[in-house]
């Protein structure tokens, strides 16, 4: 996200679920209420999106979730996307999140298991597949961890180094990254605990704390960043649904995505099956988490949560109801009230601009 003047919102979909692409619409943001403006079904199954600064503007970026997997730029020039240069293959299976990193895409393939990295040409479009780097081992779910599956990566905050969260292996890889040549470097990797499946991180504003967030445990890993060493160690775990409701069918809930606030306070999860969003409190060092509520999603599978740059709105792509939904965050609690929604069929991720 850029600035706190954000006036477009855009929305990846699932092309083959029915989606339609990639959504563009206007923000407004007095009332946090999008108003959709047109798709481009362009790249198939865009289910995460990215953006970053090209000359004169601001690109877009987008994986097609698809086998094999691809990545693709696009301008925002008008109201709508329009592809930047050719689709690039990622060299892996079904890409489910990307990050810009060191001149170069970086995409973490679920299918493959793999890290890819893309170079970032002068005009924002991408160059094709520099290098690749696959995980290796799995976890004791044999239905979902019977080898790896990458499924997050990003840019540390010193921007030293790649982190890719691993559900397969229920691990987090830490690598370098080579800006001249786009080579990916193992250098580390912090094993959580066996059955977690972590799908997504997030860290705190300080830097130095980061959040793991469990798919196939409701469940979120504390752990210290060391971005002088490029080590990850687990400090703690914390509950992301009430305890009473961490059985029987409710145990069949899998968390997506985890949310920090820019002042450090709060942290918010989006919970598919439980289809709800979680709220907990951080001590000042974002050691301590703590859960405090849960609110409905307005809608049924959130695949994805996104705070406006301001802290003020919260908003949630819910996958099978098709629709994305805002809603106010209270400055005080930090919990959000639904506001509105606008139908996104098969919506997957959002990123304001």
């Amino acid at each position: 996200m850029i600035g706190d003047s954000a006036r477009r919102a855009y929305m990846g979909s699932f092309t083959s679920a029915g989606g339609r692409g990639v959504t563009a619409a206007a923000v407004d943001r007095d009332t946090g209420a999008l108003t959709l403006l047109g798709s481009t079904d362009a790249v198939p199954d865009p289910s995460f999106l990215a953006v970053g600064p090209r000359a004169g503007g601001t690109a877009l970026y987008a994986v097609g979730e698809s086998t094999p997997g691809v990545a693709a730029a696009f301008t925002l020039d008008g109201d709508v996307p329009a592809l930047l240069g050719p689709v690039q293959a990622v060299e892996g299976e079904a890409p489910t999140h990307l990050a810009l990193a060191g001149n170069h895409l970086v995409t973490a393939n679920y299918g493959s298991g793999s890290v890819t990295a893309l170079p970032v040409l002068a005009d924002g479009s991408l160059g094709p597949a520099a290098s690749v780097l696959r995980h290796e081992g799995g976890g004791p779910d044999v239905g979902r961890q019977e080898g790896p599956h990458a499924h997050q990566v990003l840019a540390d905050p010193s921007g030293r180094w790649v982190v890719s969260v691993d559900l397969g292996t229920d691990s987090v890889h830490v690598c370098a990254l080579d800006p001249a040549t786009g080579t990916l470097r193992p250098h580390g990797e912090t094993a959580l605990r066996p059955g977690t499946g972590p799908r997504h991180l997030a860290f705190h504003p300080s830097g130095s704390i980061a959040y793991v967030l469990g798919e196939l445990e409701p469940t979120l890993t504390v752990c210290r960043w060391d971005a002088a060493a490029g080590r990850l160690d687990v400090l703690g775990r914390t509950p992301v649904l009430p305890e009473h409701e961490r059985t029987g069918d409710a145990a069949r809930t899998y968390p997506s995505e985890v949310v920090v606030a820019r002042d450090g306070r709060f942290l918010w999860t989006a919970n598919r099956g439980h289809d709800s969003i979680s709220v907990l409190t951080l001590d000042e060092s974002g050691e301590k988490a703590t859960l405090v509520a849960t609110v409905g999603c307005g809608g049924h599978w959130p695949r994805d949560l996104t705070l406006d740059p301001g802290g003020q709105w919260l908003y949630a792509a819910n996958e099978r109801s098709g629709n994305v939904s805002w809603f106010a965050v209270d400055a005080e609690t930090g919990v959000p009230r639904h506001a509105g929604s606008v139908e996104v069929p098969a919506a997957s991720c959002v990123v304001l601009v």
